[in-house]
């Protein structure tokens, strides 16, 4: 696979660095730093001045990145794979998916810092623009990843699945784990504003459609060397996968973006809030 990491100094882009651990050999791994400068925003300042400021401010800027990606460089896990390091100017989610689709990337390893509540709604971090937008699966590191032992696969829909799939049979990860293959059944306000409305032969019925869905889905991860199991709940999905993590102390959450448009991602799609409050990385495909 081919690989990119994005860094920006960040303790969660070491952490980033050192989730690589967990992850097979890269074909070629990319370590992009972007250069952000800003431009000078004085009016009343000389064009050549603000030429100078700007050429300033970039040089220290370009001298701080170069020591960072010597010393993410330096805490690579071994065989990791041929590395480039990348210095770019510019915006970093633009730079991040422009070279993500440039050298067709196979995952991008991001780390998240988060940036408060009401803004990370409204605007959106880069990691989760980058989630949104990427033309490839996410890691998202907001917290150590310890292993890559146990992991949560949370799909809904036969595409997703596949999917899912596709990218677990490139081996992405050094050792095949234990997989629980969760779907969720929406059981709560808007889906079904009243509960008790539901027949119990339709709860059933439902049941057992999702459990022939996750245990297809099981049976073919266990076919690239995981031991998969299907779980199937009701309620509200993104209360469920993150009440499974907790509950089963995952070492991942590998999940589909369930994009719904702008609107959906800014309200609070399943995705968006998994990602928000996970209690380990977060592994967004499509």
């Amino acid at each position: 696979m081919r690989t990119l990491l994005a860094v920006d100094g960040s303790d969660q882009s070491y952490e980033a660095a050192r989730a690589l651990t967990h992850l097979s050999q890269a074909e070629q791994l990319i370590i992009l730093h972007a250069l952000d400068v800003p431009t000078p925003m004085y009016t009343t300042v000389m064009p050549e001045v603000a030429r100078d400021l700007y050429a300033t401010v970039e040089r220290g800027m370009r001298e701080d990145g170069e020591r960072l990606l010597k010393r993410i460089t330096s805490i690579l896990p071994m065989n990791t794979g041929p590395v480039s390091k990348r210095l770019e100017i510019g915006k970093p989610i633009d730079l991040i998916l422009s070279i993500a689709s440039h050298e067709r990337v196979d995952l991008i390893v991001v780390g998240s810092r988060g940036v408060g509540s009401v803004r990370e709604l409204t605007l959106g971090s880069v990691s989760h623009q980058v989630v949104t937008h990427a033309p490839c699966p996410t890691l998202v590191v907001s917290t150590s990843m310890r292993a890559a032992r146990k992991m949560i696969l949370a799909v809904e829909r036969p595409e997703e699945a596949d999917t899912a799939v596709r990218f677990f049979q490139k081996n992405p990860f050094r050792e095949p784990g234990e997989a629980t293959v969760l779907t969720v059944i929406p059981y709560a306000a808007p889906a079904w504003p009243v509960g008790a409305m539901i027949p119990e032969s339709l709860q059933k019925e439902m049941r057992a459609q999702a459990g022939k869905f996750v245990d297809d889905v099981a049976s073919r991860l266990s076919a690239v060397g995981f031991r998969a199991e299907g779980s199937v709940v009701l309620g509200a999905p993104a209360g469920e996968i993150l009440k499974e993590a907790v509950t089963s102390q995952a070492d991942l959450i590998v999940m589909g973006s369930r994009r719904r448009g702008v609107g959906r991602f800014v309200l609070g799609s399943t995705s968006h809030t998994v990602l928000h409050r996970a209690p380990c990385p977060v592994l967004v495909f499509r």
